[in-house]
């Protein structure tokens, strides 16, 4: 379950329901009823938010966000969208990292999910981290 005050328009997340998993878009918020539209590839759904769940940081979802990925003689591999940088010291191994913008640069920021790191990239970039290609 993602906290709803977590949940922002424009994040990526997976929607259960009937034991079915939906990956998609937040397109809106209902805070009185704490229910959030995800947007599936089929259509818009409205869910509960114990219904929801967090899409997990890892290397298919970085590029699924069109981040292109080089892998370093050290073993480390960096993931680069625009001037955003994130540098992963094992591959494949997300359970610390890197990341950068311009000279704001984050040691083992507090990020598991694609729903933080889309917070985080939009904080350091104050511009949303989406799918579409730079």
């Amino acid at each position: 379950m993602i906290k709803f005050n977590d949940i922002k328009i424009g994040d990526f997340v997976m929607g259960e329901y009937e034991g079915k998993l939906w990956d998609g878009e937040v397109t809106r918020l209902n805070g009185d009823e704490k229910q959030i539209e995800v947007k599936t590839d089929v259509q818009e759904f409205w869910f509960e938010q114990d219904h929801l769940q967090p899409l997990p940081l890892n290397e298919e979802q970085l590029l699924k966000l069109n981040f292109q990925k080089q892998d370093n003689d050290d073993g480390s591999t960096k993931y680069m969208k625009g001037s955003f940088r994130i540098v992963v010291p094992n591959k494949n191994d997300f359970s610390h990292f890197e990341m950068w913008y311009r000279e704001d640069k984050r040691h083992n920021p507090d990020v598991h999910y694609v729903h933080q790191l889309q917070n985080q990239y939009y904080d350091m970039t104050k511009v949303h981290l989406t799918r579409e290609p730079m």
